[in-house]
This record gives structure tokens, C-alpha cells and sequence, in this order.
């Protein structure tokens, strides 16, 4: 088993996973009259607007609030560094804005049941001093999480709406790629189907889960794990608690898969990984602790070396996943894709900058020195049930 990377690049990933939990909301404008002919576009905005999405402003202070969030303290960046990450964190903010006021139109709700739900949940991995402390560091106000909550949790609604919800794969689409990929589902060695949930007790510089969940400490650590295993006992979905709380990028947006790995692989991990899966049965799940990571290790079956066919237990199920994922991918792309394009949007910023040539415009530096605060755990890390 490949060991996760837990020191990372700081990548705005997700299209609206930027402003999770920032605590933004963007304000409601009259759209902005046309700059005069012989004026720059970029100053027919107070310098406090950023950006217009369809009528609707988006601030200074919305984005600095997503930077803050965002930022990894052990990376510190330069000024034009720091600028182009709050260029993306702006994009990031528009599309989800828009995705927001889709929503609305499409009666896709919260209740103040569900925001008060996932925000008690998400308050159990953080004690409270820790929380305030997180609190203070990303200068956020309670108000602003629960506010950030609601937000992502809309947007993850209406995403299940339109894209999970609506796709499907077919019998036949499944054995069309048996028969394409037949080979490469034979196996030279016996092999072992993995899935898992990574919690380390360092601040990420990228966070990919759906709820922006980051343990910052061994203690915090240890809590967020003895949450999980609970909830799991309860009965929750493992891949739905990978995708909500994993840390490890590459496998939390698949719910924790990491799919077959060969008994060579797995005879190379580290011995507490090892055991978890080679002293297991399919089915269980274990805690692997590795220098302060802990790993959450799911087998979910052993395949024999061997040809194998659609009768063959869990291909048919692995097909399916893959040909899902690869659809989900593709289809919410071309959504949020589509989505954009739709919308009317005025990126104030972005043409600021080309107008000073790369200088930073007035007013685009932080008012304040950036919290050294990647994505904590706190209540924007609580999930929204299905």
C-alpha cells in the first residue's frame, strides 16, 4: 500500500471547496453600469468589489476570508503568490455563488434542523478552546461558520441532485468494459480491495474532503478517529465518511477506494498497515497508526490471483464503481462548466491586475495578517446526510 503524501502544495482544488466554511456571503447589487469607452473597465467598481455575478457583488472581504481559510503558515508567499491564490479563490467563490442562487431557484434547501445537526457534529472533534482558538486565528465569528456551513451544504445538495442523482451505469455498459479491459482485471498475484480514511495531526496545505475537515494536533487527532470508528459501529456508509473526513487527498474524493493492491505492495508497507489487511477478514475495519497517522483501513475483499470473470465475486461491483466515478467526474465537470458559462460575471479583480500589469491593485493586500490556519477542524467539517 502506497503511503499518502501528508505534506502538500497548496492547490485550490474544488470549485466551491475554497470558501467552505469562510463564512461569506456574497451581496446582492444592482448590476454595474457600463464603464465609459475611454476608462478601464476594472475601475467602474469601488475597489472593495471584487467581482459581480449576475447582479449580485462578491467583496474584498469574502475572498479574504477563503485566503485565510486557506492558507498553510509552514508556506509562507510572496505578494504576487498570495495574489494569484486569491485570483483562483475568487473563481472558486463565483462558481459557487452561482451554484447558490441555482439552488434557491430550485427550492434546494437547508433546514435550520440540518444546519443545527452538522454543526453539533462537527463540534465534536474540536474541544471547545481549540475551536475558539481556530476562531480567532481565521479572525471568523460563529455566525461566519454556521453561515459557511449552510453555503456548502447547499451546493452539496443541489450537486446530488443534478449530477450523483442522475447517474446511472447499465448491465451492459458494465460487461462492454469486462470485455475491453479483460486483461488488465486478471491478476499475476493475490491481491487485496482497500479502502481507506487518513487523519493526520498536522495542518494540510490542500484539503479535497466535502466538509474541509483537518485534525491539527495529536489530540485533536485521536478525537476525530474515535468519532469515526463510532459512527462506522453505528452503521455509516465507510466511503460517505471518507469523502466528509479523509485528509488524504487522492483517495477521499472516491470515497476512500484505493482499490486492488498486490501481496507484494502490501508486503512493503509499514507493519501496523500491513497487518490491517493481511490479519483481517473482508469486512473490517482497523486503526493503522504510523508515526502520529492514523489510517482507518477498510478490506473490502482478498482476490485470489488468477483469471477472473463477471461471476468472479466483486468484479462486477469494481466495474461499476469505476464506470460511476467516471461518470460523476466527467458529468459534474461539464455542470459546473456549463454553470459558469450561464451566469454573468464580472471579475473586477482579475481585470485590475491586467490593467496595472501584474502589480497588485489598491487594496488587494491583506488588511490583516493571514491567520496561520489551513482548515481546522471545526463546524464546517460536520456532514450533511443524504
Amino acid at each position: 500500500m502506497n503511503q499518502p503524501s501528508y505534506h502538500k502544495l497548496v492547490v485550490l482544488n474544488a470549485c466551491f471547496a475554497a470558501a467552505l466554511a469562510a463564512g461569506c456571503r456574497a451581496t446582492p447589487a444592482p448590476a454595474p453600469s457600463a464603464p465609459a469607452s475611454n476608462a478601464p473597465a476594472a475601475t467602474a467598481m469601488s475597489e472593495n468589489v471584487w467581482a459581480v455575478v449576475d447582479g449580485r457583488q462578491i467583496t474584498r472581504d469574502d475572498i479574504e476570508k477563503a485566503y485565510r481559510r486557506l492558507q498553510n503558515a509552514a508556506q509562507p508567499a510572496s505578494d504576487e503568490e498570495a495574489l494569484a491564490a486569491k485570483l483562483s479563490v475568487l473563481e472558486d467563490y463565483i462558481v459557487q455563488d452561482i451554484l447558490v442562487a441555482k439552488a434557491r431557484s430550485s427550492k434546494v434547501e437547508v433546514s435550520d434542523t440540518e444546519l443545527n445537526n452538522a454543526y453539533a457534529e462537527g463540534r465534536k472533534t474540536i474541544t471547545e478552546q481549540a475551536f475558539q482558538q481556530e476562531l480567532t486565528r481565521r479572525s471568523l465569528t460563529e455566525a461566519d461558520m454556521r453561515e459557511g456551513l449552510r453555503r456548502e451544504m447547499v451546493v452539496r445538495k443541489l450537486l446530488d441532485q443534478e449530477v450523483t442523482g442522475k447517474v446511472a451505469v447499465t448491465a451492459q455498459e458494465v460487461s462492454d468494459f469486462f470485455m475491453a479491459n479483460r486483461p488488465r482485471l486478471d491478476l499475476k498475484e493475490d491481491a487485496y480491495h482497500i479502502g481507506q480514511i487518513v487523519v493526520t495531526p498536522v495542518r494540510e496545505a490542500q484539503i479535497t474532503n466535502r466538509t474541509g475537515s483537518d485534525a491539527i494536533n495529536e489530540d485533536t487527532a485521536a478525537v476525530k478517529v474515535n468519532m469515526l470508528m463510532g459512527r462506522l459501529k453505528n452503521g455509516e456508509s465507510f466511503a460517505d465518511l471518507a469523502r466528509d473526513y479523509s485528509e488524504d487527498p487522492q483517495s477521499a474524493p472516491v470515497g476512500g477506494d484505493i482499490g486492488l493492491v498486490p501481496l507484494s505492495q502490501l508486503k512493503q508497507a509499514p507493519q501496523p498497515l500491513r497487518d490491517a489487511v493481511l490479519k483481517k477478514e473482508p469486512g473490517t475495519v482497523s486503526i493503522a497508526s504510523v508515526n502520529g497517522v492514523h489510517t482507518l483501513v477498510l478490506v473490502v475483499a482478498h482476490a485470489p490471483a488468477g483469471q477472473r470473470d463477471l461471476s468472479t465475486p466483486g468484479v462486477s461491483d469494481q466495474i461499476t464503481q469505476e464506470l460511476r466515478t467516471r461518470k460523476e467526474q466527467l458529468m459534474r465537470t461539464a455542470y459546473l462548466m456549463s454553470a459558469r458559462d450561464d451566469a454573468n460575471v464580472v471579475n473586477y479583480l482579475a481585470r485590475r491586475v491586467v490593467d496595472l500589469k501584474g502589480d497588485a491593485p489598491a487594496g488587494s493586500a491583506s488588511p490583516v495578517s493571514a491567520p496561520a490556519a489551513s482548515a481546522a477542524a471545526a463546524p464546517a467539517s460536520a456532514p450533511a446526510k443524504k
